[in-house]
């Protein structure tokens, strides 16, 4: 895999910190109130991100073995490309949701709520949480809730062509959302206030559709 699509998702999920607050901060919030008192709270915000990492990258290879699979069934290079400019799309698309421009995402994002609503009533065998472990397993199931920003990086996953590569690519999205989101259990409202600022919102969003129309001026090229 090129070392630029690894940089650009590690920045998408950096500049998407605007999208993360938004959809995350109150989960951030719920999952801060369940942590016990006599046990310091790095352990299980780091336990809870990491446990939602995992789960990105177990979705990553999974869209990119499925990536792998449709290229063989026809020639390799016209799907690659359909991949690729799908892929372009959904960044333009997330770009102009965090400036503000458009809704689009939000729609996308329902898309997955079928997988969560299977998924959500696990969690309750994991509240309270008491151990890092179960604030693993927890951060595990927030891995899979609906969110267009993780939708639009797995159709890049899918792109990448094969498991290994869509694993990488989002672990390196899932790095990119990790200060962020580390950040909000610490100083919520001084993030939200932040990432809610209009301009910050705009100049996210339009760097992030900034890869997507790079990605897609390229492929006009080939």
């Amino acid at each position: 895999m090129p070392e630029v699509s690894l940089i650009s998702a590690l920045l998408v999920g950096l500049l998407g910190g605007t999208h993360c607050v938004g959809m995350c901060g109150g989960i951030v919030g719920a999952l801060s109130l369940q942590m016990p008192a006599n046990v310091p709270q790095w352990r299980f915000h780091l336990a809870y991100n990491f446990g939602r990492l995992t789960s990105y990258c177990v979705a990553g290879a999974l869209v990119g073995a499925a990536g792998a699979s449709s290229m063989m069934l026809s020639n390799m290079l016209p799907i690659k490309l359909v991949l690729y400019l799908l892929a372009n799309l959904m960044l333009v698309a997330l770009g102009l949701y965090l400036a503000g421009m458009s809704h689009l995402v939000v729609q996308i994002e329902r898309l997955g709520s079928a997988i969560w609503q299977r998924l959500q009533p696990y969690s309750r065998h994991l509240l309270p949480v008491k151990s890092v472990a179960q604030a693993f397993g927890l951060g595990a199931l927030w891995g899979w809730v609906p969110c267009g920003l993780v939708y639009s990086m797995l159709v890049s996953a899918m792109a990448s062509g094969n498991a290994a590569s869509g694993g990488m690519m989002m672990l390196a999205f899932g790095l990119g959302t990790l200060p962020n989101l580390l950040a909000m259990g610490y100083f919520a409202r001084q993030l939200k206030n932040f990432m809610q600022n209009k301009g910050v919102r705009l100049a996210a969003g339009l760097l992030v559709a900034g890869f997507g129309v790079l990605g897609l001026y390229r492929l006009a090229m080939l």
